[in-house]
């Protein structure tokens, strides 16, 4: 036998206990008496139902569209705020930064290059070495250290950076101690110190250099990688602020078809900040677009070319004085001075780099000091030519003075230091636009993040004292 248990008052086999007028209780939701972890999952799927039966009146519509406009403006200045300020940091990067690490790693291989070119001279030199090219010599290898340190404080991050500061760190010192020795095998006369000059000229330009012009390669490419960042269109606060704008409009629109009232207050205050907002952005950021692009381009290009240029003078310098110090055997060095004096200048000594970069900087009008440039290049091309030209008649002593002696009228030496005088003049300007601009830009963007975090408050504000006014019509 079976015994059912019944509540107080309850008859056994009846149905469930009605209340005191009759009336049956509530049907009891399942998801409503679950406890514990399955309460906490069944948490969201409650919380849509109750939108949703919200949502079937107009005052839980409203509700609904109050709460998401708020989020949306709040959502909206929170990523427009984090975008500005993310292009303000990158513009300070630029300045503070990245620009100067790449003048670092020019320095290096300019420095590199120079000393190759300046300890040549000076072996060319009869009798005791000049006190001017030794320093000159000393200053670029106390130059390339501080450079080199400055430039791999930041290559840590790049294997390939890395890379190219090791060999300079370890070839280096071997290129400088060939150097000593060649010094020393000369001022005894022993001819085995052209050997080792020839042999430390030699590595420099088949391992310190490349390593110096890949690291250059490297950071200037980052430069310019930045750039192109900090002129990026933010795409995703452009498409937030146009849906919280359409946001606002579609709501004030359904409203005046809900209640027949043209103007809501509140929701003209949110629009126009969101206009406002809207607006300022897009002058900012345009504005700061053209002055990172006129920085690139009448600063950081320019710079590039004319580096370039100086380095290819530099190389071709210290060929022009290997000639002279191979003595009849130095027809490879000879070969490499033409090919870089083409690049340099080209085939009619108006075009290669400094051409190109007369081009670039027609537009600023500011071409002086590129004009000299050319000018001295071809002076120096000249000069060159009467160099070889007493050398190959057997005139050495003449062809060493006029490569080397600063005196001599119309030689080699003058119109090489000259031209890169006139170099120096265009990388520093180069420099200065590239501050200049860059400046400008930052300038662009000031108070432009805080702005649209207060202007995205002042419209999910708005939106709230609208939709507020309209509610309090239904109580």
């Amino acid at each position: 036998m079976t015994s059912t248990v019944t509540r107080p008052g309850q008859q056994p086999g009846a149905g469930p206990q009605r209340g005191p007028g009759g009336e049956l209780p509530p049907p009891t939701n399942p998801d409503e008496t679950r406890t514990g972890l399955a309460g906490l999952f069944a948490l969201p799927g409650l919380a849509v139902r109750a939108v949703v039966r919200s949502a079937a009146a107009t005052p839980g519509r409203l509700s609904v569209i109050a709460v998401g406009l708020v989020l949306l403006a709040l959502i909206t200045g929170i990523v427009g705020a984090i975008s500005v300020q993310g292009k303000k940091d990158t513009i300070n990067e630029l300045i503070d930064h990245r620009e100067p690490l790449a003048v670092a790693a020019q320095q290096v291989y300019r420095s590199l290059s120079d000393a190759d070119a300046t300890a040549a001279s000076a072996f060319l030199a009869t009798g005791t070495e000049p006190p001017a090219l030794r320093s000159r010599y000393e200053l670029d290898v106390a130059q390339a250290g501080s450079a080199l340190a400055k430039a791999a404080s930041d290559s840590g991050g790049v294997p390939e950076a890395a890379a190219q500061v090791d060999v300079i760190n370890q070839q280096f010192p071997i290129y400088t101690g060939l150097i000593e020795t060649a010094r020393a095998n000369n001022r005894q006369g022993f001819p085995a110190g052209a050997s080792y000059l020839r042999e430390a000229s030699e590595l420099m330009r088949t391992k310190i250099l490349p390593a110096a012009a890949d690291l250059y390669r490297i950071d200037t490419e980052r430069l310019m990688a930045e750039q192109d960042d900090a002129t990026d269109v933010p795409w995703v606060a452009g498409v937030l602020v146009l849906a919280l704008l359409g946001s606002l409009i579609a709501t004030q629109v359904y409203l005046k078809r809900r209640t027949n009232r043209v103007l809501n207050v509140g929701l003209l205050v949110a629009t126009g900040a969101v206009v406002l907002a809207l607006l300022w952005s897009a002058v900012a950021l345009v504005v700061q677009g053209i002055a990172v692009g006129g920085g690139s381009e009448s600063g950081t290009r320019q710079v590039d070319l004319a580096v370039q240029a100086r380095i290819a003078a530099q190389q071709a310098r210290a060929d022009e004085t290997l000639t002279l110090v191979a003595r009849g055997d130095g027809k490879k060095y000879e070969e490499e001075f033409t090919q870089l004096a083409g690049k340099m200048v080209g085939q009619d000594g108006k075009g290669g780099l400094l051409g190109d970069l007369r081009s670039l900087a027609a537009d600023g009008g500011n071409t002086e000091q590129i004009d000299r440039a050319i000018n001295e290049a071809g002076v120096w091309l000249e000069a060159h030519r009467r160099v070889r030209e007493n050398d190959d008649s057997g005139k050495y002593a003449e062809a060493v003075s006029l490569a080397i002696d600063e005196r001599v009228n119309g030689g080699s030496t003058g119109a090489f230091l000259r031209l890169d005088e006139s170099l120096v003049a265009v990388i520093r300007d180069g420099r200065q636009e590239f501050v200049d601009e860059t400046s400008d830009a930052d300038a662009a963007l000031t108070l432009l993040a805080p702005g649209v975090a207060v202007l995205a408050v002042i419209a999910a504000a708005g939106a709230t004292m609208g939709i507020r006014e309209r509610l309090m019509e239904y109580r």
